[in-house]
């Protein structure tokens, strides 16, 4: 017997969009959002959508339930639930998503950033300071391997002025695109270079520190993925070729001969190719130091390979 389907007064965009306060339509939207099957982010996702809508901060929608919601603003509301009903992600239907504390721009050209790729740029970050401090060294070149919306580069050259120029390399125009309107909006563009072509054979020069959040889902565990993320987000930034190392393999390949004496490689990647990853790193660096990042639910994600002495 087929399920009942959702009845105007209870779950059902057309609910919220007679809704006429604040509350009325957040209590209408987290209770179709639960509905949902997997949905464990209904209340904040019903909240984040609302305060878009609106342009109240999510505190003072829930302190003041009672306030009067606009029809055009419950009619917006009631379209953009609708379509988080249908699992379109968050960051698509408001256009932002906060990634170091910074407010990107986020769409369809490339992937939404994650948090744990904060932990790249809190590697990169740390990694480029200990080369500041080091006695007569100049400033290091860094390169941003696959960049898509420009997160990780953009929020390196904002949260470390001394670099002077970070390479940011992308083979998706409509990617190097959106990362351009986010370094323009961050005031960071002048000191990023953007460049279209595959991996690292865009880069005009040996780099010093080299960051790659590359694509690593296999094609064959797509079924697995959220389906916000396997119906949404763009394929070319999730699937790594072949097993989902395809990518990596052929930074690897293309590393020699474009580092800096002393280089450093910072790579995120999937939470079952630390192996992999590792053997790599030995195969193409023998006398390399390998070091690796566990993310905030204790996986294995980060390598800081560092390829020998400055």
């Amino acid at each position: 017997m087929d399920a009942t389907p959702p009845q105007p007064d209870d779950t059902s965009g057309a609910a919220i969009a007679n809704a006429r306060t604040l509350g009325e339509a957040l209590t209408l939207a987290e209770r179709w959002l639960r509905s949902v099957p997997d949905s464990e982010s209904a209340a904040l996702d019903a909240q984040l959508l609302l305060a878009h809508v609106t342009g109240l901060a999510r505190t003072t929608i829930l302190a003041y339930p009672e306030r009067p919601l606009a029809p055009e603003d419950a009619e917006r509301y009631a379209a953009l639930v609708t379509r988080r009903v249908a699992r379109e992600p968050v960051a698509y239907l408001t256009g932002h998503r906060e990634f170091m504390g910074l407010d990107f721009l986020t769409d369809v050209r490339a992937l939404i950033p994650r948090p744990e790729t904060e932990l790249l740029v809190e590697a990169a970050l740390a990694e480029v300071r200990a080369r500041l401090a080091a006695p007569t060294s100049p400033a290091p070149v860094v390169a941003d391997i696959g960049t898509g919306s420009g997160a990780i580069a953009v929020a390196l050259a904002r949260l470390e002025p001394r670099l002077a120029t970070v390479y940011a390399t992308d083979v998706s125009a409509d990617a190097l695109s959106l990362a351009r309107e986010n370094a323009q909006r961050m005031g960071v563009a002048e000191r990023i270079r953007f460049l279209e072509g595959d991996l690292l054979l865009p880069l005009p020069e040996p780099v010093d520190v080299v960051l790659a959040n590359l694509p690593y889902v296999a094609p064959r565990d797509a079924p697995s993925l959220p389906d916000d993320v396997r119906r949404y987000e763009p394929s070319l930034a999730l699937y790594g070729d072949d097993d989902g190392l395809g990518h990596l393999r052929g930074l690897f390949a293309q590393l020699p001969g474009r580092l800096a004496p002393g280089a450093a490689i910072l790579l995120e990647f999937g939470y079952d190719q630390r192996a992999a990853v590792v053997a790599l790193a030995q195969t193409s660096f023998p006398a390399a130091g390998i070091h690796i990042v566990a993310d905030y639910a204790g996986w294995d994600r980060l390598a800081v390979i560092r390829t020998g002495e400055l």
